[in-house]
């Protein structure tokens, strides 16, 4: 049950039936074009027997898409299933976001990964956060969160956990990640957790798994094949789905640092000098960023802060200053 003031949010489901439901979380939204109109937001929940409950969510950011893919995916077959347990379905957490394919609400401008634990009589977008929080949260015993690049990023394939206070809590979070089997498992390091749902949840005390999944603001055939097989070796991890995660050789990775990360400094054209994937060495040239205001300058010159492999890259061609160019992991020694 909630506490503080109440959510605005109704569902039009019932998380505690039986059986397989689909609808919508429905939040007043008063505007031009309807003044009173609501958000309709869709939902899925499958209630089979006493089992735990997983939540997965997608469209945290608009234009991120292996994860709603594979929600929709799966929230189709949900009734030729047999479960013993709950799961819950929201693969478009900023519905405002995905239809418009933008990282932010085009509504209120704000990014929904970085304003938890929301409130309910804040902007639209902290409305669903909170209720995300107070309404959801607390039925699941797991949360899986599905990240990809968008349109500014491109990684290496990975499912992730963090590094928690908690040892007993960051071991099952690992766990879950090894379970997920995306093929690089990495033990992530965050430039800025604050109001992440990921920091939400973890402080919470739940399982948490998030992953990034490629980027450029699109999926590939491979990707979304990832994060489908990903939900149900969660599913089977659990004991929601009869059998064993299906696994696969995955790669172990941690981001030791922030000399992981190389940021521009100026604006330009960005030249890479290494693939994903590719080993980078310790001083090695890894960015160079080209003037384009005339010809015949030199690049400003970036280079590698540590020994690693490239896992993340900037996807335009075109850097601003502040940019992330690219960041570095390396091999776990002993595991996630």
């Amino acid at each position: 049950m909630m506490s503080g003031p109440p959510s605005p949010i109704q569902p039009t489901i019932d998380f505690d039936a039986e059986g397989v439901q689909h609808g919508f979380l429905r939040l007043p939204w008063s505007r031009d074009d309807s003044a009173w109109g609501n958000l309709m937001i869709p939902i899925s929940v499958a209630r089979q027997g006493l089992g735990p409950t997983l939540l997965v969510t997608g469209g945290n950011h608009g234009d991120e898409y292996e994860g709603p893919l594979a929600i929709l995916d799966l929230a189709r077959r949900l009734e030729s299933m047999t479960l013993d347990g709950r799961v819950i379905l929201l693969p478009f957490m900023n519905y405002p976001a995905v239809k418009a394919a933008r990282r932010t609400s085009p509504v209120d401008g704000r990014n929904m990964n970085r304003i938890f634990p929301g409130s309910p009589v804040g902007s639209l977008s902290e409305k669903v956060a909170d209720f995300v929080m107070r309404g959801l949260l607390p039925m699941a015993d797991l949360v899986l969160d599905f990240h990809s690049g968008g349109r500014t990023l491109d990684f290496l394939p990975f499912a992730a956990s963090h590094i928690l206070p908690d040892k007993v809590q960051e071991a099952r979070c690992d766990a879950a990640v090894a379970a997920f089997n995306a093929p690089y498992s990495v033990k992530m390091l965050e430039i800025d957790a604050v109001g992440m749902f990921d920091t939400a949840v973890e402080e919470a005390g739940k399982t948490f798994v998030t992953t990034e999944l490629r980027g450029g603001g699109t999926a590939t055939a491979r990707s979304v094949r990832i994060a489908r097989r990903g939900i149900a070796n969660l599913m089977r991890h659990m004991g929601i789905l009869d059998g064993e995660p299906e696994l696969e050789p995955s790669r172990r990775l941690d981001m030791p640092s922030d000399a992981c990360f190389t940021f521009a400094d100026v604006d330009g054209m960005l030249e890479l000098t290494a693939d994903l994937g590719d080993v980078v060495r310790e001083g090695e040239v890894l960015a160079r960023i080209w003037p384009i205001g005339r010809s015949g300058s030199p690049p400003a010159e970036y280079r590698a802060g540590m020994d690693g492999l490239l896992i993340a890259r900037h996807f335009p061609g075109l850097t601003q200053s502040g940019d992330c160019l690219a960041v570095l992991g390396v091999e776990a020694a002993d595991g996630l």
